[in-house]
């Protein structure tokens, strides 16, 4: 029993690597600022088109910036979703032996 709920926690771990290796992004205004961020929820770059920062009011920049960190943070979920469940389908299969099934 033990060594299905070891398997089970390393898988978890495998899944939080991979998460780290998968990029998500967000965008706006037709990609002029541009966010980019792990699976695992963490940002890794923000990008600003030259000519719209030029151009850009601070409030427009910051509500902007919001929304694109946003987009990528909900891409990021969506992904880490579809990988643990796809993962618990897995681990369950295994686990099914453990109370005689």
């Amino acid at each position: 029993m033990f060594d299905k709920l070891f398997a089970a926690q390393q898988k978890a771990e495998e899944i939080k690597k991979r998460l780290d290796t998968i990029s998500v992004f967000g965008e706006v205004e037709n990609g002029a600022i541009k966010i980019t961020a792990t699976a695992n929820k963490a940002i890794t770059g923000i990008s600003i088109d030259e000519e719209f920062y030029k151009t850009a009011d601070r409030e427009e920049l910051e509500e902007l910036l919001q929304v694109a960190i946003n987009k990528a943070l909900a891409s990021a979920e969506q992904v880490s979703a579809a990988e643990m469940q796809s993962s618990a389908k897995d681990m369950l299969g295994g686990l099914g032996g453990m109370f005689g099934g």
